[in-house]
């Protein structure tokens, strides 16, 4: 049962394309959601599970670009997957959103095959945690570790297919442990730069299940202008919808 109306805001990512009602308070999608979407290699038809969907902003902007997904999803904390499963239903989606914890590898395995997985996973280990148990629980690992979240994904994911991350910059180190241990290859990276000449903060990771290709390090893309505006080719993703 979703919350009342008092709890959640009407918001829209993707220049109106896609509405989404998330909770007012706590953890609330942003850059992050649509950018993940923008970087997932989907093709109309394909099957894909989102580890941690929150309120589904992220499976509702690649459903946005991609038609005719088979959405998968899984998030643990109840509110916010009844806010998931109503923004699908608005958005006339077809998806199964299963409320469920990432260590629950039978889950996984009952949700797969799936041709691309993708989170937007809690990266750090430790820290002062924001305030907030939804909050907390989206920023930093309790319980749960990057491999954990790789390990669920991994179950899921069919031969040769994809598992797509954002993460801090700083952790994209662990992720790649985590990915190759899993049986994930052919790595695939995408730093998010601020502005031009600034370290990048974020970055985009993906790797393929049973891939032994060379890794690849992509250009990246430069989110700012001096002055603060996005730059052209973010407002292509953010706006427009164009893949990464």
């Amino acid at each position: 049962m979703i919350p009342p109306p008092e709890e959640y805001t009407e918001d829209h990512l993707l220049n109106g394309r896609v509405a989404l009602r998330q909770a007012r308070q706590g953890f609330r999608a942003g850059l992050d959601a649509v950018l993940l979407a923008a970087f997932v290699p989907a093709r109309p038809g394909d099957s894909v599970l989102e580890a941690g969907a929150g309120s589904g902003a992220a499976f509702l902007c690649l459903a946005a670009r991609v038609p005719g997904l088979a959405i998968r999803a899984v998030e643990r904390e109840a509110a916010m997957a009844a806010l998931a499963r109503d923004n699908a239903a608005r958005a006339g989606l077809v998806a199964r959103i299963e409320l469920g914890d990432v260590a629950d590898l039978a889950l996984a395995r009952a949700l797969g095959p799936v041709a691309h997985g993708f989170a937007n996973p809690p990266y750090w280990p430790g820290g002062t945690p924001p305030p907030g148990a939804i909050r907390r629980a989206a920023t930093h690992e309790a319980g749960t570790a990057l491999s954990d979240w790789v390990g669920f994904l991994a179950a899921a994911i069919a031969p040769r297919g994809s598992l797509s991350l954002i993460l801090p910059a700083a952790r994209f180190d662990a992720a790649v442990v985590a990915m190759r241990q899993a049986g994930f290859g052919a790595l695939e990276l995408l730093p998010l730069w601020p502005r031009a000449g600034v370290p990048a903060k974020r970055a985009l990771l993906r790797a393929w299940k049973g891939a032994r290709g060379p890794a690849k390090l992509y250009a990246g893309l430069v989110l700012h202008e001096a002055d603060g505006r996005f730059t052209e080719a973010a407002e292509a993703t953010l706006r427009d919808a164009a893949a990464l």
